[in-house]
């Protein structure tokens, strides 16, 4: 059954706008009294019949709200440092299949990418369009947000919001690091926020993991191989939906 994200539900009625009309009356061919399931921006999720279609809009009864819950019991925060060509669209709709609650590019230091404001924001649509396709396809019951490149000074202000901080470093893998990472899940709890950096193609420079790790971050190793800068936030994803939903 078709998903759909609505900004709320009032009084059971929920109200289909935007390109998603399109989707529903031409290209699924929908009709009054087919059913959908519509999603809330609280992350409620109601099975619902429509009752009206027009040109603008598609009107919809809820029919049953649906109790089991599809996120991640932690929020993960994916910070990229800023990478070449599709790399960033890739892990966009990765992971939030995987279940990523936010992904924030940032402009490293070795970053190859220079970022243009002027023609950035239709990328960051862009961005967030994938985002949703991808929470729509894996029954999502939230839409991951996508913010605009910022700089390693703001990311350290972005930082100072979440429980716990990692830094995903490739020299730590090279030294045989192998608990930073499962010692945070062991100490994280339902509901808390997880933030990870990972570097870009070039990896992050020395002087950006100490001003981290002077800023409450913790190094950790992703296993004893040396990911690619689009693998290891998968990697970290699959790892937190298995310690967190599938051995508990």
């Amino acid at each position: 059954m078709q998903r759909y994200f609505v900004e709320n539900i009032v009084n059971n009625k929920a109200n289909i706008s935007g390109e998603d009309v399109h989707h529903i009356a031409r290209v699924m061919r929908m009709d009054v009294g087919d059913q959908l399931y519509c999603c809330d921006s609280d992350g409620k999720v109601a099975r619902c019949e429509i009752t009206e279609i027009t040109n603008e809009s598609v009107l919809t009864n809820v029919v049953e709200w649906m109790k089991n819950s599809v996120e991640l019991p932690i929020n993960v925060s994916i910070v990229s440092g800023l990478p070449k060509a599709d790399k960033l669209e890739y892990v966009i709709q990765k992971g939030t299949e995987l279940g990523a609650s936010e992904f924030v590019p940032f402009i490293a230091a070795r970053s190859i990418v220079k970022w243009d404001e002027k023609k950035g924001s239709k990328k960051v649509e862009r961005w967030n369009k994938i985002a949703k396709e991808a929470a729509e396809q894996s029954h999502r019951s939230k839409i991951p947000t996508v913010q605009a490149p910022i700089s390693f000074k703001q990311l350290i202000s972005l930082s100072a919001n979440h429980d716990y901080k990692l830094i995903a470093y490739e020299e730590e893998a090279r030294r045989g690091e192998k608990s930073n990472l499962a010692s945070t899940f062991d100490k994280m709890k339902t509901g808390e926020t997880l933030l990870i950096v990972v570097g870009p193609e070039g990896g992050l420079t020395e002087k950006e993991v100490t001003l981290l790790h002077k800023n409450g971050f913790i190094s950790c190793s992703l296993g004893p191989r040396i990911l690619r800068t689009e693998t290891a936030p998968l990697y970290l994803l699959a790892a937190v939906s298995y310690y967190f939903e599938l051995t508990r």
